[in-house]
Formats: C-alpha cells, structure tokens, sequence
C-alpha cells in the first residue's frame, strides 16, 4: 500500500498542475458564453472548430516522443543521450512544420475554411508548445511536481487574465486617444482569443529555457530509431484518440446544413464542458499513474497494484458521474451562461459516461505500455476512431450533436472492452471486474433515470446518489480503513 500512497501523493501534485490550470480556463466557457461577449452561438462555434483543428495537429507535432521520452528514460543506463536525442528530434520537426505551414498557411486555411489569419496564430501556438514538450516531460520524470504545477498554472492564468481584459474591458477602456485605442479593433474577438494563448504560450517558453541551456546536445541514431519505433503507434493512437475527441465538432460543421452548422457546434461544445470535472480526474489520474506504471514496472508483483489503482478509480469515477449528472441542471447558469445553448444539455450523461469510461481505458492500457506492445494501443484507438467516424456520419444528419454524443460513449466504451481483453492476453492483472462492472453499470443506469426520466425531481436524483455512496461505501470501508493506517 505505500506504492499506492506515492501514487496519491503524486497524482494531487499533477492534479494541482492539470485541474487547477483547466478550471481556469474553464472559466473562458462561462465568458464566451455570456451574451455579448462573442456576436452569437455561432462564434463560439467557430472558435471550438478551431480547437478542434489545433487539438490534432498538438498531437502530431508531439508524435509520441512524450511517451517514448518516459520508456526510454528509466530503460536506457544513459538517460542524458536520450533527454539530447528527444529534444533535437522535437526542435528539428517543430521548426520544419513551422516552416512548412507558414508556407501553405492559404491553402491550408482553403482546404479546412478557416481564416488565415486565424491560421497564422495558431501556427505559432503549436511551434511553442512543441519546443516545451520534452522540458515538461523531464520535469515530470525527475519527480520536480512542484516546478511543473506552478508553469503549467501560469499558463492558463496568464491565457485567462488576457482573455478577460481583451474580451471584457478592452472595448469599454477604448474610449479615447490611449493605447487601448491602439490595440482594440472592432470584430477582432477571435483573434484575440488566439493572441490570448500565443502569449501565455511564448511566456512559458520563456520560463522553461533553462532546460535547453543545461542538457547535453547529444544526438544517438540508433537510440533515436528505437525511441520512433514505441512512438509511432503511440502518435497512431494520439491521433485516432484526438479524432475521438474532437472530430465531432468537425465533423458537425461539415455533415448540418451550412445555416445551423456552427450554432449546433456552439451548443454542443458548451454543454460538453459540463463533463468536464470527469475529465479533469481522469486527466490527472492518468499524469500521476504515468511515471508510477514505468517505475514500478520492475518491482515484485506490480500487477496487485495496478489492480487497486484501477479499482480506485472506478469507484471515485463513478460517484462523480452520478454526482455531476444529479447537479447537472444547477451547474449549468453557473457554466453555461446563456439559454442559447442549454439546447444541448441532453448529451451530458453520454459525454460524462464516455469520459469515465477512456478514463478506465487509461488505467488498463499500461499492458501495452510496459510490455512494449504500444502498437496494440494504435490497434485499439483506430478501432475507436473508425467507430467514431462511421457513427458520426451515421448519426449527426439523424439526429445532430445527440449522435455525436452516442458514437463518443460506443467509441470509448468499446476502446475499454477491447483494451481489457487483450491485456488479460497479455499482461495479466487481477482485476476484480464483478465489482468494478457493479460500479460501472449501477452508476450509469442511476444516471440516466435521473437525468432523463426524473430530471424535473430534484430529490429523485439526490436519494439515488445518496444510494449509491452508501453502496461504494459497504464494498470499499475495509480497503479505506488499510489507506487510512498507512
């Protein structure tokens, strides 16, 4: 059990580091869904199209070097050849598809109906937070939590304070010959927006180029092909994993008529931050196990405590989807500003179960990981993309973003199954999957009663909750007990 209360005590530092940072910018939902503040439903919509676009192409800038960085690390007896070796491959690819993109910017704006200008922004947001990839892995490997929390806070913070001033203030203070004249410009919302997260991005540059200053430039081929040959199944499954995530906003915009495209994608993004408190969990539980799942790999039966941690994470995952569903209609003014898009509130349960379940799939997926079968992974989150794309396509001309919602839910449920299956294969882990299906499904099936059977009885909702507590509680009090003496 004192591996697993290192665990905890790692995963609150990275969750400092990830939640906090994205509760604030989970704010930026709240300010753009004030009416006013952008034109229309629409213009958020655009704005998460954008996203959607910029969440893929992070993806294959990284290429997998992230995970292979981790592997290698506590694998090779030189760890300094292979920070030298990751870190030239990331500047060389980062300032190529600069290069690259700058040059294609209007026909790549063309070909996805974007702005330029907007893609120019972007652009350069993507070659910052590509050249920060391997400081913040290093971070993370050699255990410096705190270091890592505080830039990653000060990231979103300083993207926050912009926003705020740009979106909210600029205008008003712009009242005369100042320099708010000079930066204000009418209709210039989403670019601001943009110039928001360029600078927050430059900023932590900034603050982590004392990594680029004391590590040896040592550049081994040999180390450099091995590290590709994990990364790119891992950068497989990252951008099967974005498709997933994101494609659905895209996907929106393409498949419903031109006139409501961007409304819809407007009111679906909005709503499915309410999910976002599953996904901000999952998000550090999976930083936290990350380095513990490497680390750990070598230890004397490691498959027992990958078996609690899993079994812990169901069972905390569980509460906060039933909790998050039950307080779903009295998050959402605080959220969701508008009525504009409360529209969309139905798809909250789905994206809130789907979440819960990748959060599973992470847990299961370290099979893959320390065995180096990282191609399973690719094999795995293809399979979740092609069921994303097929069931979008399916479903969004039926029944819009609601399809979106379903095929996320198949997706991630089915990437869970298939991930359990062949990790039993193998890397068996003892898995106690009665009670963590009980879990799964009893939480899942209070949600949906009282979301869309008794959504107007509060109290319903509320005694199934209290229900549920009660039951997690009966089956873990012995497991809570041994935590508590440790």
């Amino acid at each position: 059990m004192s591996g697993l209360k290192t665990l905890f005590k790692q995963t609150f530092i990275y969750g400092l580091a990830t939640v906090l940072p994205r509760m604030l910018s989970f704010l930026l939902v709240p300010l753009y869904t004030t009416q006013g503040v952008l034109s229309s439903v629409a213009e958020y919509g655009k704005v998460s199209i954008i996203f959607s676009w910029f969440v893929i192409f992070n993806v294959i800038l990284a290429y997998g070097m992230e995970t292979a960085f981790f592997r290698f690390f506590n694998k090779e007896d030189d760890q300094n050849k292979v920070i030298g070796t990751s870190t030239i491959a990331l500047i060389v690819s980062s300032f190529g598809f600069f290069i690259l993109a700058f040059v294609l910017k209007n026909q790549i704006a063309s070909l996805i109906d974007i702005k330029a200008e907007y893609i120019s922004l972007v652009i350069w947001i993507l070659l910052l937070d590509a050249l920060v990839i391997i400081p913040f892995s290093w971070l993370r490997a050699n255990g410096k939590s705190i270091t890592y929390a505080i830039v990653k806070i000060l990231n979103v913070a300083i993207n926050l304070g912009l926003n705020i001033f740009f979106l909210l203030y600029l205008k008003k203070w712009a009242t005369g010959s100042t320099l708010f004249d000079f930066i204000y410009l009418p209709n210039f919302e989403i670019n601001y927006i943009f110039i928001s997260n360029l600078v927050a991005s430059a900023v932590t540059l900034v603050l982590m180029l004392h990594f680029y200053f004391r590590i040896k430039y040592t550049f081994d081929s040999n180390l450099f092909k091995r590290m590709m040959c994990y990364a790119i199944p891992v950068l497989i499954a990252g951008i099967a994993f974005s498709i997933n995530e994101t494609f659905d906003r895209i996907l929106l915009d393409y498949l419903l008529p031109p006139d409501i495209a961007e409304t819809k994608v407007g009111m679906y993004s909005a709503c499915y931050k309410i999910a976002v408190f599953m996904t901000l969990f999952a998000t550090a539980y999976r930083l936290g196990i990350e380095p513990y799942f490497f680390s750990h790999a070598k230890t004397e039966n490691p498959q027992k405590n990958y078996a609690r941690i899993l079994e812990f994470f169901v069972a905390t995952g569980s509460i906060m989807v039933l909790a998050v569903v039950v307080f779903a209609d009295v998050l959402k003014p605080f959220i969701v500003r508008s009525e504009a898009y409360w529209e969309a509130m139905w798809v909250v349960p789905f994206i809130l179960i789907a979440n819960f379940c990748l959060g599973i799939y992470h847990n299961l997926s370290v099979w893959y990981k320390i065995t180096d079968r990282t191609k399973f992974g690719a094999y795995i989150s293809v399979f979740g993309a092609l069921l994303t794309l097929g069931l979008n396509f399916w479903l969004i001309p039926i029944i819009d973003y609601r399809g979106s919602a379903i095929a996320t839910l198949v997706a991630y449920a089915s990437m869970m199954v298939a991930s359990y299956y062949y990790g039993q294969k193998y890397y068996p882990i003892p898995y106690n999957l009665k009670k963590m299906s009980l879990y799964l499904l009893v939480s899942s099936a209070f949600s949906v009663i009282s979301f869309y059977v008794y959504r107007d009885y509060f109290y319903i909702g509320l005694g199934l909750l209290l229900c549920y507590l009660i039951l997690v509680f009966m089956l873990e009090k012995n497991q809570l007990k041994q935590f508590i003496k440790i």
